[in-house]
């Protein structure tokens, strides 16, 4: 089995610890030497220039869904050029009334080589695929 970790720090700003005053800022070190700043989500008095759980969610989901998808491609040998994505998370209650990420969707778009075609019904196949082996 695989051991994957980060590292995170938060440090209190504020001479106490009171509810709705404090920052939820902190860092997350990964791989030892990337470092992000995080916070809550600004619905939730976070920082609109900081990445927050939900982000890092959805990022972790379209990362895990393009790495996989790129590898089923290879081995059908697809020409690749580029692939991007707008991971949208959303918050909203479950099934126990809590806040939750309720779903998340992805719209990766894919690009070939010039002169190889594909239908696109066979490219939304391989997303599917992708989909059930990504790890994530």
């Amino acid at each position: 089995m695989s051991e994957l970790s980060i590292d995170l720090v938060w440090t209190r700003k504020t001479p106490t610890l009171e509810v709705g005053k404090y920052s939820n800022a902190h860092n997350v070190s990964f791989s030892g030497d990337q470092r992000v700043t995080a916070d809550a989500a600004p619905d939730w008095g976070g920082s609109p220039h900081a990445t927050n759980p939900e982000e890092a969610l959805a990022a972790a989901l379209s990362s895990c869904h393009m790495m996989t998808f790129v590898a089923l491609a290879a081995k059908a040998q697809w020409p690749i050029t580029e692939f991007t994505d707008h991971a949208v998370a959303y918050l909203g209650k479950n099934t126990s009334g809590m806040m939750a990420i309720s779903r998340i969707d992805l719209h990766p778009k894919v690009q070939f080589d010039d002169g190889f075609e594909i239908d696109g019904t066979t490219v939304k196949k391989m997303h599917e695929r992708a989909h059930r082996y990504c790890f994530v």
